[in-house]
């Protein structure tokens, strides 16, 4: 069976979890650094969905890691149906996330920014653009995936 480059257990997927982590981490921090955003909903939402993105992506990068460490990749068809789930759901969740903010701060900032002030609002907008990165590789992720399913 050819390995597919993105695939679960490849220095492609390592990278693709690796920067999903790394970009659901800074839009979480950027989030964060304005004790505002719970005065939100789709802020709160998107603090919620990015703590659940940051475990699931660590966790596939680290079993990623031991599988091209130990050269035994991880091809089992049901736990690549459960990783290809989580990671479908997770994906359209942090899309509805990354929108619901973008737009929220787009609001915002076209009421006469008497609602956001600017230093607060060019945060959250760095936010929600670190989310839209991070769903853009959770997709690809999930696509690598599902195209190695029927092979197995």
């Amino acid at each position: 069976m050819d390995e597919i480059p993105g695939s679960l257990g490849t220095t492609a997927s390592f990278s693709l979890r690796l920067g999903q982590t790394i970009f659901s981490s800074a839009s979480l921090l950027f989030m964060s650094l304005g004790v505002q955003f719970y005065s939100y909903t789709a802020f709160c939402y998107l603090v919620t969905i990015m703590g659940l993105v940051i475990p699931w992506s660590f966790t596939l990068a680290l079993v990623d890691g031991y599988s091209v460490l130990a050269k035994c990749p991880l091809r089992q068809p049901g736990i690549l149906l459960i990783i290809v789930i989580g990671d479908w759901v997770l994906s359209v969740l942090t899309l509805a996330a990354a929108c619901s903010t973008a737009s929220v701060v787009d609001l915002l900032l076209h009421a006469n920014g008497a609602y956001c002030p600017p230093k607060f609002c060019n945060r959250y907008q760095i936010s929600a653009a670190m989310a839209f990165l991070s769903w853009f590789l959770s997709s690809a992720s999930c696509l690598f995936n599902i195209w190695l399913l029927p092979s197995l």
